[in-house]
């Protein structure tokens, strides 16, 4: 196996796009994209390009009927009865709108996920990413939550298939991986596990504890729903022992992660009080954890993320660099304030609607703490015990 992990990216994921002052803006990518190259540390040669899906690889998750109404509803101007028939498919609302060319940019996710997962279980590369997928909300009949298609759930699907191989999915996003959850919720061979903000309070209110699965998946869904307002140390914490003691029963073939980066305290969607500093160390634990119980078979998506200015490229970079062992990532281990590149502000200051971050992490010496700190933490504590009970 290659040490050298493979970045997917193909422009035609930039085209997913709803409409102007929709949240979901994949310009997040090119602003990622454009700081790893700033420093040096994306080259040519670790970017993969890869194909839209094809109609077989979507039916392993999505039904055909509603694959077709994507299709139609992807037209210039559709046909009238199928825009009757939007709102059946979750196509027809302010949240996940249909729009020109959207299954061919839909389709163009789910195949960068499957090149992705390709590539490591073919033994190309060690690690993959693909910051373009991640869209973990799209159900089997409709879309949901910005997604259209369910890429992280085809790419599994396929994968599961090809190489009979045990799943890990470990989703991050401050929303619950639902979509991703309930295509195996009865399968045991694929482990869904999500941390994320209580479904109490935050779509799309589901990802409780006593979702474990069911059937033969019974053991193979772990949920652990944090309280609103959760500082670094609790939420780390929380992530820390539940994924290893996870990775540990479960023993992948591959490990999957979704890196949405809405957790931070400057996400307009959430109400999480996390900074930059979970973002450096969840990649850590995954990548310690693919190379203890699973040759180092990792695949990483990208997922949510609404503040893409000072939040999604920052998160993202830092979750290449950990996956390239870059030397930044240990550096910042030492002198947690280093400086962003002066040159990419200086490109990106006019055009952004907030003030550009100047440094890779976050000073949180300067933030107000939050009230409620150790009852929170208390909370969340008792809540990732509950969720490594019955893991099989």
């Amino acid at each position: 196996m290659s040490n050298q992990p493979v970045f997917i990216f193909n422009e035609e994921v930039l085209k997913y796009r709803f409409y102007q002052e929709h949240p979901f803006d994949q310009f997040r990518v090119l602003l990622t994209n454009d700081l790893l190259m700033e420093i040096g540390a994306l080259s040519k040669e670790q970017l993969h390009s890869s194909v839209p899906a094809s109609l077989q690889a979507l039916q392993r998750i999505h039904r055909e009927d509603y694959i077709e109404a994507v299709i139609q509803l992807s037209e210039e101007l559709p046909d009238p009865d199928w825009i009757l028939r939007a709102q059946q498919y979750g196509l027809h609302d302010e949240e996940t709108p249909y729009f020109i060319g959207m299954h061919q940019a839909a389709a163009s996710i789910a195949g960068g996920s499957i090149a992705a997962c390709e590539a490591v279980m073919s033994g190309q590369a060690s690690h993959a990413l693909h910051l373009g997928g991640g869209l973990h909300h799209a159900f089997p009949e409709r879309g949901a939550g910005f997604c259209v298609y369910n890429d992280a759930a085809v790419a599994i699907s396929h994968i599961h298939e090809k190489y009979q191989a045990r799943v890990l999915y470990i989703d991050t996003d401050v929303h619950h991986g639902d979509g991703v959850q309930w295509s195996f919720y009865t399968d045991p061979h694929v482990l869904t596990y999500s941390i994320h903000e209580t479904g109490k309070y935050l779509f799309p209110g589901t990802g409780f504890v006593h979702e474990r699965g069911e059937g033969e998946g019974f053991g193979a869904c772990v949920n652990v729903p944090l309280d609103p307002y959760t500082e670094d140390d609790s939420w780390l914490d929380c992530f820390k022992r539940t994924v290893e003691q996870t990775a540990a029963v479960f023993k992948p073939d591959l490990i999957v992660s979704q890196h949405g980066c809405d957790a931070h305290a400057l996400d307009p969607l959430s109400h999480m009080h996390c900074s930059m500093k979970i973002y450096k160390e969840m990649p850590r634990i995954i990548h310690e954890a693919a190379h203890a119980f699973c040759d180092g078979k990792w695949v990483a998506l990208g997922g949510g993320g609404y503040d893409i200015w000072r939040v999604v490229p920052r998160a993202w970079s830092l979750l290449w660099l950990e996956m390239i062992d870059h030397p930044l990532a240990a550096q910042l281990d030492h002198s947690p304030i280093l400086p962003l590149p002066e040159s990419w502000i200086q490109r990106w200051k006019e055009q952004a609607i907030h003030e550009l971050p100047t440094t890779w992490l976050d000073d949180v010496s300067t933030w107000t703490p939050m009230p409620r700190r150790s009852l929170i933490s208390e909370h969340n504590l008792k809540v990732s015990h509950l969720a490594m009970e019955y893991v099989r």
